[in-house]
C-alpha cells in the first residue's frame, strides 16, 4: 500500500522520494521483519524515521539493501563477511571521493601515491575475502 507522495515528501532529504518498510520490503521481494534485522546488523543501513517512528528507505536506502541481499542471497557470504565488504567499500568511496583527479599535469610522484593507494586497497581486500581461520 502506497502511501501519497505528499505524506512522506516532508520527510525526505531534498524533497527526494522514501518508502515505508512494507513498501521497500515490496520493491526488494523481501520481507520486512528481513530489513529490521538487516538494520541491527549493519551499520550503514540506517533508515530515516517519520515524525510516527516508522521507518522511511530513500533510494540510497535501497541500493544499500540491493548489495545487502546480492551479497548474502547470490554470493552466499555470511552476514560477518557481507558487513567487512560493505565496510571496506564505505571507506574506499570516501578515500576516492578525496582523491585530487589525477591529469597529465599531476606530477609522477602522485601517480605513484596513487598507485601505492591502489596496492593497499588490494591487499586488504585479499585480506577480507580469506576464508577466516
Amino acid at each position: 500500500m502506497m502511501s501519497a507522495p505528499e505524506d512522506r515528501e516532508a520527510d525526505a532529504p531534498a524533497g527526494g522520494t522514501t518508502y515505508r518498510i512494507g513498501e521497500a520490503a515490496e520493491m526488494l521481494k523481501l520481507k520486512s521483519y528481513v530489513l529490521r534485522f538487516w538494520e541491527s546488523e549493519f551499520p550503514l543501513l540506517v533508515p530515516l524515521r517519520s515524525e510516527k517512528g516508522q521507518r522511511l528507505y530513500t533510494e540510497e536506502h535501497l541500493s544499500l539493501l540491493r548489495r545487502i541481499r546480492t551479497l548474502l542471497h547470490s554470493q552466499g557470504m555470511t552476514i560477518e563477511g557481507a558487513r567487512r565488504i560493505l565496510e571496506h567499500e564505505e571507506h574506499s568511496r570516501i578515500g576516492l571521493a578525496n582523491l585530487v583527479p589525477l591529469t597529465a599535469a599531476t606530477s609522477p610522484a602522485a601517480h605513484g601515491e596513487l598507485l601505492q593507494q591502489c596496492v593497499e586497497e588490494l591487499e586488504e581486500l585479499k585480506q577480507l575475502l580469506r576464508p577466516s581461520s
